[in-house]
């Protein structure tokens, strides 16, 4: 038998082509044993012509990147040298020492013995390729100084420092400043006469909006973590209330107190000034007003306090304005009262001023409260004499107001584009966002951002325009625009990542206004491109596409004069990449993937060490001592991707009752033992790991009540560790998010949301932005804070114990079930399951890397709860799927574990819409209660989109009904043990005093009063 193998049509003109020339090659080498009497250059000539011809019919041939061509060569047999130049497309490709050398060593052999006296350069873009390899990948080459980026003159003080943190980052991003924007944003057309977003809404969000979906709750404040200053083009905060105080001294919400010759006076130049409700374009908000000042001492003489009367209890963004003017002193001690306490800042007045500054977001009570919300300024400092000065203030982010046609966007202002919050900030309107007339606010918005961050930092790097113009003086280290570029495919791989980068500036220059190397964004802009394919295959998908490294002339790559990349980080228009990009695990670790990429090129930069900062801590719990003392234990979290990131200290954060947490106190082993606190008051506490990087994200937050010495507690144990994208469908013929079957769970919110898919169909193609075919979404959610899986349902069961009565502790899952937590120490136990279930990472292949994740009984756990309600225990679960997920594992123990130990089993997933349930057991819920769950989305609550209907069986009786349907939303067991079982989350119970009730009539049945007070 024979095999005849036979090229495809679309390849066959090339098969036939490299055939060609390896017949030619043949009877060349075949003629050449022969006699050869051409010349030396003449025979090194003729091979890489045949070189240039094979590379440029099929580049793979010697493992360049498509699209790569020699398009120039020159022999010198004077000097011996051979320069190959390509073009642009193989300065795309990533360069390290070995793959160059490989290079090298293949051209060198194809072109023959000929060329062995000659040197070989090979060029892209006029550069040899050893020069794309970045510093921080050279170990035998040597370092580019040339690109090293240094601050002339004397690095000034860092601009925000938190002085109640009890931290030193010594390898982190300590005083380093790092501009960072997340893609476009609302902006005003003015020939369609209405605001609209930059891109089109796609399966569920927006290329507006996902990008802030990473860098709000994540990248910021990882970098923050790590000791850094952020500064951010657009609205950061997503609090839609704002409060703002001028520096009036006729306004009781602003307070001055001075003695001697201390005094506040008023400043000889502009400052903020209040503002209407709608503001012209020809407005600059911080030349409307004046500001104050005062000289400082080396004892207090003078403060000025900012007390505001919020509109509602809760997060706000806090910012300060003030005036940078020659004198000014660089350490102004500022200090925040919220609900966790007081917070003190050290400000720069010397750079910065004249525009918002962000010091931090807390939690503040409703209503004028001066104790826990309010705002001093101190002159006390170390340097009697300079000047202190102060303007206006800000607590949230509240709406946009710039007008455009007379009219504004009416939406938050964190959904606008930079050119307005740039307005609103005071930024140089000529310098920076109106370049173009004032009529082209779309093409304003982009190359504003750019500009910004040379306006941050002032000559000689200031914008483009005039780049020795005065501007905050702020010395910017690098700058970051988060994109999500556009792309389809109808495979099964994704579009994956590409990286822009531009060597020449808008005025075609290769060098920064100080001569460092433009070069530099190259290496950047490698570094982070590697760093987030590289984590993305270990954890999520082998095959994530690794696209161009692409030097192109775009606004936000060349305009910057710093260190700047451009990230495209996946496909908004691509399915498969969506559903990565929805997914808040995928988020935080390309998120984590970014900010190591900063830290790393940033310290390259300084050739000093650095430091990843850990991962949070795991294995919490929280226990009462003999003596009735607060006993806290966690575990730390090593990362595998990341050997510098181990914790050598945790910080453990606490909140008393309703109030906020506070800064923190250090330990340096795992637990905490609290003995200072009010009997019969709920504690919350979160834990960070520490190490010389910065700080980790906080675990969940756990709560505990003692009553006392000798009283034991219940414990609640919190299973709900679930965050996941949206369930996705994926046919030739019907593919999206179906959220009405699962919406998926977000990380504490989501702000990404724009509404829920309505085209399913692949073949519906793009016609304008507003009908984008297939994935097309409603956008009635756009605006709006989607509450998600918040970390902090423990406290909400125990006040609802507390009120019943009794002490409580609580604890994570994975503590009971490695054994860290005994379950047989209590004599009741509350399930938190929320909205556990199994859930798979985005991409199928991908459970073969780290498995399906958040199944609600794991077998450990099944073994831990067997066992303690053996030994006479009782529980109370619930969760909206605490049937269906051991159910439709089909897996007999889980279904076995169900019925006869759980003593329940499902009647039906999505058993409901409404949420409402009434009682068939009066000793649980008398008639007359009212009791409805959260099933619609909003900011306050998770939505509850599809609990189950769980029967008894075994012994077990219904306790409630769905309204609905009248299908059963719990059951009861009592009898050589308890059990009470809840179809829908406990927490989800929109009424306090349902809530209330509910879990002291389910108490009140299984327990004796033996440990009520």
């Amino acid at each position: 038998m024979s095999i005849i193998l036979t090229p495809s049509k679309k390849n066959q003109k090339h098969f036939l082509v490299i055939l060609f020339i390896l017949l030619s090659l043949f009877i060349q080498s075949c003629s050449s044993i022969l006699i050869d009497d051409r010349s030396e250059s003449e025979i090194i000539t003729s091979k890489i012509e045949e070189l240039k011809t094979l590379v440029n019919i099929n580049s793979d041939s010697f493992g360049l990147i498509r699209g790569s061509k020699l398009v120039n060569y020159n022999v010198n047999q004077i000097e011996k040298e051979i320069t190959l130049d390509f073009n642009k497309n193989l300065s795309y490709q990533e360069f390290r020492e070995q793959n160059t050398k490989e290079l090298y060593e293949k051209i060198r052999t194809y072109i023959g013995g000929n060329a062995e006296p000659y040197s070989l350069k090979i060029k892209s873009i006029g550069i040899p390729i050893e020069e794309f390899i970045p510093n921080i990948f050279r170990y035998s080459t040597k370092i580019d100084s040339s690109r090293l980026f240094k601050y002339q003159g004397l690095r000034p003080n860092a601009i925000v420092t938190n002085i109640s943190k009890p931290i030193n980052i010594k390898n982190g991003l300590s005083n380093r400043n790092i501009a960072l924007w997340h893609s476009h944003g609302l902006y005003y057309n003015y020939k369609l006469d209405r605001w609209m977003f930059q891109r089109a809404r796609l399966f569920q969000t927006i290329e507006d909006l996902g990008p802030m979906a990473f860098t709000i709750p994540y990248i910021i404040p990882m970098l923050e973590n790590a000791g850094a200053n952020v500064f951010v083009p657009r609205e950061r905060d997503v609090q839609t209330n704002e409060v703002i105080i001028d520096d009036e001294l006729d306004d009781d919400n602003f307070i001055i107190k001075s003695k001697n010759d201390r005094k506040w006076i008023k400043g000889n130049d502009f400052g903020f000034g209040k503002l209407d409700k709608i503001v012209n374009s020809k407005t600059n908000p911080f030349k409307s007003g004046t500001y104050s000042t005062t000289l400082s001492s080396l004892n207090e003489t003078s403060s000025a306090t900012y007390i505001p009367d919020m509109p509602e209890e809760g997060e706000y963004a806090v910012y300060i304005s003030y005036k940078s003017l020659p004198n000014s002193s660089p350490e102004v001690t500022y200090t925040i009262r919220h609900l966790g306490g007081e917070t003190k800042f050290s400000i720069n007045q010397k750079i910065g001023g004249g525009t918002w500054i962000y010091l931090g977001t807390f939690k503040f009570p409703m209503g004028k409260n001066s104790d826990f919300a309010a705002l001093r300024i101190s002159n006390k400092t170390s340097v009697a004499n300079e000047v202190i000065s102060t303007d206006a203030v800000r607590f949230g982010g509240g709406y946009g107001i710039i007008e455009r046609n007379g009219k504004t966007s009416g939406k938050p202002k964190f959904l606008e584009g930079a050119r307005y919050w740039l307005q609103f900030a005071g930024i140089n309107d000529s310098l920076v966002f109106n370049i173009n007339g004032d009529s082209l606010d779309y093409k304003d918005d982009y190359q504003s951002r750019g500009e910004w961050v040379n306006y941050l930092i002032g000559a000689p790097f200031g914008p483009n325009i005039n780049r020795e113009a005065d501007g905050l003086g702020i010395p910017i280290d690098i700058s970051l625009a988060f994109h999500t570029d556009a792309g389809i495919s109808s495979s099964d791989t994704t579009i994956g990542t590409l990286a822009i980068y531009s060597i020449p500036d808008i005025d075609s220059n290769n060098v920064f206004p100080n001569g460092i190397s433009r070069l530099a964004n190259r290496d950047f802009t490698d570094i982070l491109q590697t760093q987030i394919v590289d984590d993305i295959k270990s954890k999520y998908d082998p095959v994530w596409r690794k696209r161009e490294l692409r030097d192109a002339l775009y606004s936000e790559a060349a305009r910057p004069n710093v260190p700047s990349a451009l990230l495209e980080l996946l496909s908004h228009q691509n399915f498969l990449d969506n559903k990565f990009q929805l997914d808040p695990r995928f988020k935080f670790d390309v998120s984590r993937a970014i900010y190591k990429s900063i830290l790393k090129f940033i310290n390259s930069q300084s050739n000093t060490d650095f430091v990843v900062q850990p991962l949070p801590p795991n294995h919490f719990a929280t226990s009462l001592t003999d003596e009735g003392n607060i006993l806290l234990e966690w575990k730390a979290q090593l990362d595998p991707l990341e050997e510098t990131a181990v914790p050598s200290g945790y910080l453990v954060y606490t909140k008393k009752g309703d109030g906020g947490f506070d800064n923190g106190i250090y330990v340096k082993d795992t637990s905490f033992l609290m003995q200072e606190f009010d009997e019969n008051e709920i504690y919350s506490f979160k834990v960070t790991a520490i190490n010389d990087g910065g700080e980790s994200f906080p675990t969940e937050i756990l709560s505990a009540c003692s009553f006392g010495k000798g009283v034991e507690p219940l414990l609640i144990v919190n299973g709900f560790d679930r965050v996941s994208a949206p369930i996705a469908i994926n046919e030739p013929n019907f593919s999206g998010f179906l959220s009405m079957i699962d919406a998926g769970v977000p990380d504490k919110y989501d702000i990404g949301f724009t509404g829920i898919q309505h085209n399913y169909n692949p073949n519906s193609n793009w016609n304008t932005d507003d009908n984008p075919g297939h994935g097309a979404s409603y956008a009635d959610y756009e605006s709006k804070i989607i509450a998600g899986n918040t970390f902090n349902y423990p406290e909400l069961h125990g006040k609802s114990i507390k009120a019943a009565g009794y002490p409580f502790v609580s604890s994570s899952d994975e503590s009971v079930w490695s054994g860290m937590v005994n379950l047989e120490s209590y004599k009741f136990v509350d399930f938190i399951m929320g909205e556990e279930k199994e859930t798979p990472w985005p991409k199928a292949y991908g459970d073969s890397l780290l498995g399906k994740q958040f199944e609600i009984f794991p077998d450990k756990l099944k073994e831990k709860i067997t066992d303690y309600l053996n030994s006479n225990g009782n529980i109370f679960i619930s969760g909206a799927y605490i049937g269906s997920d051991l159910f439709d594992s089909k897996n007999d123990s889980d279904i076995d574990f169900a019925r006869n130990v759980l003593k329940y089993k499902l009647n039906t997933g999505h058993a409901v819409r409404t949420g409402e349930v009434y009682s068939t057991n009066q000793n649980i819920l008398t008639s007359n209660v009212k009791l409805k769950f959260n099933t619609e989305l909003s900011s306050k609550l998770y939505a509850v989109e599809a609990p189950d209907a769980i029967g008894a069986i075994n012994g077990s009786e219904n306790i409630l009904r769905y309204s609905e349907n009248s299908t059963s939303a719990g059951v009861l067991f009592k009898q050589n043990y308890g059990v009470a079982a809840l179809g829908f989350p406990f927490e989800s119970i929109i009424d306090v005093e349902v809530r209330d009730e509910l879990i002291k009539n389910i108490l009140k049945y299984l327990l004796s009063d033996g440990n009520k007070k």
